[in-house]
């Protein structure tokens, strides 16, 4: 039984961007799409899309930049065994704003750049540079 889904997602993403796969596949939950989404919005990966119906999968393109992944890192933060919160003053500031993290927020999971803008705090969920 597998007890950090959104690990499992992250390692899913960082070992098909290392052998160079186009696409990775996993079981589909809103919160892995949500933060897919976050990936997508900051062109760290190229799509995110839900197929199926019956047992939905979500499916993620990878996005190179030449030979290398789009990302030099993507990193769990926040795991079930210990949780990291931040009110939005003290969210983290990834490589000097050039990388983010995602925060999933009362209004959504974001990055922490727009987390930031509309003063909002959460759980920050991971890093990615």
């Amino acid at each position: 039984m597998m007890t950090d889904p959104i690990a499992d997602m992250l390692t899913r993403i960082r070992n098909g961007s290392q052998v160079g796969k186009t696409e990775v596949t996993m079981p589909y939950s809103g919160i892995k799409h949500a933060i897919a989404g976050v990936l997508v919005e900051a062109g760290y990966v190229a799509a995110a899309e839900k197929v199926g119906s019956d047992h939905p999968e979500l499916r993620i393109g990878l996005k190179y930049k030449g030979k290398n992944a789009a990302f030099r890192s993507l990193k769990r933060i926040s795991r079930p065994g210990r949780r990291s919160y931040s009110g939005y003053q003290d969210l983290p500031r990834v490589l000097s704003d050039r990388g983010i993290a995602v925060v999933s927020t009362p209004q959504g999971v974001m990055s922490n750049k727009e987390a930031r803008r509309r003063k909002l705090g959460g759980e920050i969920i991971c890093e990615v540079y």
